[in-house]
């Protein structure tokens, strides 16, 4: 098995031993590491409350994706973390502007912490393009 690894500047750069995103040579899907709200060009946390988090971790996945030959409606699978659940339909109302149906399959998750204080992790599952159907 080889794998391919995906990296793009328009995102923040792995803060530990791991890739953007990975994809398995010949195979069909792109595994996307879980994006926090890192300013690509600064490696800095963005200022601002939870939606601003969350718009955030979506530009960034929206980079992986693209560098990937994709874009976020090709993502199959999201997995979302907060560290509080209240903000779940903060979520919701953001994830609507940045994809279309059908949407991903999810799972949101609430968790005690994320790296550098984030409120919110996004890592998901994307299908090439040329396998759609």
């Amino acid at each position: 098995m080889q794998k391919d690894t995906i990296l793009t500047n328009k995102a923040p750069k792995a803060i530990g031993a791991y890739s953007q995103a990975v994809a398995v040579t010949g195979g069909t899907t792109v595994y996307l590491s879980g994006q926090i709200p890192l300013i690509p060009e600064t490696m800095e946390m963005i200022d601002g409350d939870i939606s601003q988090q969350i718009h955030r971790v979506f530009k960034n996945l929206m980079a992986v994706c693209e560098a990937a030959g994709g874009d976020l409606n090709d993502i199959i699978k999201l997995n979302i973390f907060l560290t509080d659940l209240s903000n779940f339909s903060t979520v919701n109302e953001i994830m609507a502007q940045y994809f279309s149906q059908p949407y991903p399959a999810r799972a949101a998750i609430g968790i005690k912490e994320l790296p550098l204080d984030a409120q919110v992790e996004i890592d998901g599952i994307l299908l090439k393009k040329d396998c759609h159907k």
